[in-house]
């Protein structure tokens, strides 16, 4: 089967890909969207009912105009969509008050502005009970701060992508690409091949497969989130309690129960395990619930009750945590989205415009000079 022509063909329908779905099929593109799974699916890294969303970034203040943008194009989505899908709790960024999160965190709230306390460990605890934090700690918390309904956001971008005229594909990955004569990009899967003005890989953990120059750069993770019955429920309730960061040893990350039962926490880098996207397992274990419950007992001991879902997924970490999101050099047809180091999910509606803008030769209004592809060969 050949299909096009196209204008756009997206490879990888997950979090950044369906928002470049819709984004490219309201601009009136011909649009092609091919994932290797179901739409949604649970073998990638947008999975697990929910994602953290915040301004407060420590990860660099290069992130928080790209977060102003991604706010507001996820409150568009919940108006298309006619659902909500972001859930402003508040969120506390907490520990030692000379560490990486906290200094991080302050540093993005005074070069933009962004509302935000500095708490004691104490003084957070008086208002947020669950979280029982070291004495040495501190906290910052930020109003904002919340979550987006990872699935059902990706469920509102296909389903308004096809009502606008995509053409969305599952259980197709795509074997190869290649520029022909002509300039266009031709794609090859097992049930055909598609031709298109430009072609953005979307495709996360399998993003080397098609990118040779993140070999080694763009590495598969396996991380295991858990939810846990809480032993004092009413301190773990939505209203009563924000997501958290918490630099500890490990790092981890909570929210409060929402969509599935129980108090739901990550570790970062979980159990240090990489490897290719398709041999990492998806099975959760014993062992994966007593690294969560390490954290949980350190931090949140009234949430360390009976464990009531574990679930995995990947991220794909590059070497310096920053996202890829840029043109080929040697095919500048050929747009590269992500990996996004376990902390993209919540750029993926802005990403979505971002990427429709590369696809369509507009220039984004954003500094994406942190994400080039160059970056990691000199």
């Amino acid at each position: 089967m050949t299909g096009g022509p196209y204008d756009v063909i997206v490879a990888g329908v997950g979090g950044m890909g369906t928002a470049t779905c819709w984004q490219l099929a309201k601009r009136g593109k011909r649009v092609l969207g091919l994932e290797r799974f179901d739409i949604p699916h649970a073998m990638g890294s947008s999975h697990g009912v929910n994602r953290i969303i915040r301004l407060a970034y420590f990860e660099h203040p290069s992130y928080v105009p790209l977060l102003r943008r991604a706010y507001e194009l996820w409150r568009e989505l919940e108006h298309a969509w006619g659902d909500r899908l972001l859930f402003i709790t508040g969120g506390v960024d907490a520990g030692p008050e000379r560490g990486r999160i906290v200094q991080g965190a302050l540093a993005s709230c005074r070069e933009h502005n962004l509302q935000h306390e500095l708490l004691s460990a104490a003084e957070l605890r008086a208002r947020y009970p669950g979280f029982r934090m070291p004495a040495h700690f501190a906290a910052v918390v930020e109003p904002d701060a919340g979550f987006v309904a990872s699935e059902r956001a990706i469920v509102a971008h296909v389903q308004l992508a096809l009502a606008a005229g995509a053409d969305i594909r599952a259980r197709e990955p795509i074997s190869s690409w290649e520029i022909t004569n002509a300039g266009t990009v031709r794609v090859t899967t097992a049930r055909g091949a598609y031709e298109a003005e430009r072609l953005v890989l979307a495709t996360g953990a399998w993003i080397s497969e098609y990118v040779p120059a993140l070999a080694g750069k763009a590495v598969p993770e396996r991380q295991v989130m858990g939810w846990f019955r809480p032993l004092v429920p009413e301190h773990f309730r939505l209203g009563r309690c924000p997501i958290g960061i918490i630099d500890g040893d490990p790092w981890l990350y909570t929210f409060p129960e929402w969509g599935v039962p129980g108090f739901k926490i990550g570790v970062y880098n979980h159990l240090h395990e990489t490897g290719h996207a398709d041999e990492l397992s998806r099975e959760p274990t014993a062992r994966d619930e007593a690294r969560l419950r390490e954290s949980l007992a350190a931090y949140f001991p009234d949430a360390n009750g009976p464990v009531l879902s574990l679930r995995a997924c990947l991220f794909t970490n590059t070497p310096d945590e920053h996202f890829v999101v840029d043109t080929l050099p040697d095919a500048p047809q050929v747009v590269v989205a992500s990996p996004c180091s376990g902390h993209g999910y919540k750029f993926a509606s802005v990403m979505g415009e971002v990427l429709a803008d590369f696809a369509t030769g507009a220039a984004p209004r954003f500094d994406l000079s942190l994400f080039r592809l160059g970056r990691f060969h000199g």
